[in-house]
């Protein structure tokens, strides 16, 4: 079977799947599946038959979790969705589901929900089970959402140790599977709390992303923005997390949403800066930015990409990359265009429009 490349876009009004060859010419775009649900995030899975998951919001039914087993033709509801049970300390009621992440084994499952909390599926998504350690944490009674709810959104699952981020709580990390929580925030600041700038919760972050080739290394999104805390709005860990430096210096602004690293080169990754007023391009001229030295610089990706009177918004799980030999990249807006780069990001090509607003774009390989 030839390789061929599948983009999962999740919108405000269902879920598209871009599909593509391995050279990426040209892009066939079908959907809308799920339609009339917000998804928030869907990937297609890999491990075993490609299936694709995603989390559907409908008004009337609440939070749910889909699988396809035949790339969209059909889609049925998993056996159950995460959900707060008796054993959970309040009364919690899930909200949405904001983050599918696949496990290190061949159909396990973490889901990131609102209101801020964690669960475990050991069959790609039919029974869950609530990580009380973190959902029933010391902390709790303490995050606050940040301005789009109180959501888990990245999950960085590593053998016993896991890494997560709640906006606006922060980075938390498990050593020991999901027991027991320590947030991990020494560096990161909470530029927009005047009271402690540097708290040891608190923090917005937008997005984490890791390298599996290197241990250790993260790269954090973190709301920036105020003028005696520069260059902090990207910071990148080492050490699994323990500690943060800033590593945004060279970039035009504070604020951003997305981070995305670069599959083959640990020293890469990607970030796509925003006007912190408008949460939009900076003038209107979209740009991607990349760096090839771990943050101590960064480089203008703007070929092909529109030159003014373009003011686009990529949330938080808007980008991504593949995994093919020279990395794909994808992002996707707020004003439903998914733009993709063939060669690391140094030239674009609209490859989907007039899609309803993007949430989320995950890239999967089919080989």
């Amino acid at each position: 079977m030839a390789e061929k490349v599948y983009v999962c876009v999740g919108t405000k009004k269902g879920l598209f799947l871009l599909s593509a060859s391995k050279g990426r010419d040209k892009f066939q775009v079908a959907g809308p599946y799920l339609a009339g649900q917000i998804v928030y995030d869907a990937y297609l899975d890999t491990r075993g038959k490609p299936t694709v998951l995603a989390a559907g919001l409908s008004w009337w039914w609440g939070a749910k979790v889909f699988r396809s087993p035949n790339l969209g033709k059909t889609f049925d509801q998993t056996k159950t969705a995460p959900e707060f049970g008796k054993k959970d300390k309040d009364k919690r009621t899930l909200k949405n589901v904001w983050s599918l992440t696949p496990g290190n084994g061949k159909r396990d499952l973490w889901a990131g929900v609102e209101p801020a909390s964690l669960f475990y599926s050991p069959d790609l998504g039919d029974s869950w089970e609530s990580i009380r350690g973190l959902n029933d944490h010391k902390d709790h009674s303490a995050w606050n959402p940040g301005n789009g709810g109180l959501a888990l959104h990245s999950i960085i699952p590593d053998g016993d140790r896991i890494s997560i981020a709640i906006s606006a709580a922060g980075h938390y990390r498990s050593d020991d599977g999901g027991k027991t929580w320590t947030a991990k925030n020494q560096g990161v600041p909470a530029g927009f709390n005047p009271e402690d700038k540097w708290p040891r919760i608190g923090q917005c972050v937008h997005k984490i992303a890791a390298h599996p080739g290197v241990p250790g290394r993260m790269y954090m999104q973190n709301h920036g923005g105020v003028d005696d805390l520069p260059d902090t709005s990207v910071l990148r860990s080492d050490d699994y997390g323990d500690t943060w430096q800033p590593i945004a210096k060279g970039l035009p602004g504070d604020f951003g949403f997305p981070v995305v690293s670069h599959p083959h080169c640990p020293d890469t990754a990607y970030v796509m800066p925003l006007e912190p007023p408008t949460r939009a391009s900076f003038g209107g001229k979209p740009a991607v930015y990349r760096t090839e030295n771990a943050g101590k610089s960064w480089k203008k990706l703007t070929k092909g990409l529109p030159k003014k009177d373009a003011w686009f918004t990529v949330l938080r799980d808007g980008m991504c990359a593949d995994t093919l030999p020279k990395a794909g990249i994808y992002f996707g807006t707020t004003g439903g265009e998914v733009w993709a780069s063939a060669d690391d990001g140094e030239s674009w090509k609209q490859i989907a429009e007039h899609l309803p607003p993007i949430y989320s774009v995950k890239a999967s390989v089919v080989r």
